[in-house]
């Protein structure tokens, strides 16, 4: 076992983002974790991710806020507090917080 305490947690920058903030909680260097990564995203109003699509599964947990996911198809799926998405590896998705509040995202990639 591992604890990770919250004021340990390093900031990264991830490719594609805009307007957040990034930290990483657990992942190879931080706990040893094999299968998966796992981050808090804090997005400012307009922030967000360009669309894009990696070979990785993902999820998204809403802890705080709005942030609405939208694919290259048109759909849109608009993640309230303790609301979450799956996205399948190699499905693209743009998200951004259309509100005025910030909003907290949890967030757990599997490592491909």
């Amino acid at each position: 076992m591992k604890k990770v305490e919250f004021k340990s947690a390093k900031p990264y920058d991830p490719p594609k983002h805009f307007g957040m903030t990034a930290l990483k909680l657990h992942g190879k260097e931080e706990t040893g974790t094999q299968q998966y990564w796992m981050g808090l995203s804090h997005f400012l109003p307009n922030g967000g991710a360009e669309m894009d699509a990696t070979p990785a599964e993902k999820l998204y947990f809403v802890l705080d806020g709005e942030v609405t996911v939208t694919t290259p198809e048109n759909e849109t799926y608009v993640l309230k507090s303790w609301d979450s998405l799956y996205v399948g590896p190699n499905e693209a998705r743009a998200i951004v917080n259309n509100t005025n509040r910030p909003a907290s995202m949890l967030v757990i990639i599997t490592y491909k």
